[in-house]
């Protein structure tokens, strides 16, 4: 299957690093919800589009892939991968989910689950003590 238009427009758009193209495949009252960040929250294209020439600037190379997706009625379920280095020399490494919302041609919604990858952090064990015990 295809992935849908709008999401293979925002695919395209990043791909080609143009933030103005990448806000225009989302609606003007665009809702963005981070549950894991709640205060991270937005509504509106222009801050997508803000955003983006933020990351764009930052990693000039970046590389951003959807690994796997599934869509039930105007609900898509995305992975993303997104890889590239940051202006420092380090790398910028970030993956995980998104469900999007379709209206159309357009992208109406997000909930947004995509984190940076922590390759050096603690071990299975040493997590779940730290995040029940409040360290983490």
């Amino acid at each position: 299957m295809d992935t849908p238009a709008p999401l293979a427009r925002l695919l395209d758009a990043v791909q080609a690093r143009d933030p103005e193209a990448i806000g225009a495949c989302f609606r003007s009252d665009y809702r963005n919800e981070t549950p894991a960040h709640p205060s991270r929250g937005f509504t509106g294209r222009d801050q997508v589009r803000r955003n983006w020439e933020q990351i764009l600037g930052a990693v000039p190379d970046l590389e951003a892939r959807v690994v796997r997706w599934a869509a039930d009625g105007d609900t898509v379920w995305t992975e993303w991968s997104q890889r590239g280095t940051r202006r420092d020399g380090l790398v910028f490494e970030m993956r995980g989910v998104i469900v999007f919302e379709l209206s159309g041609d357009e992208i109406a919604a997000a909930r947004f689950f995509l984190e940076p990858v922590d390759r050096g952090g603690d071990g299975i064990d040493d997590a779940v003590i730290g995040h029940v015990s409040g360290r983490l």
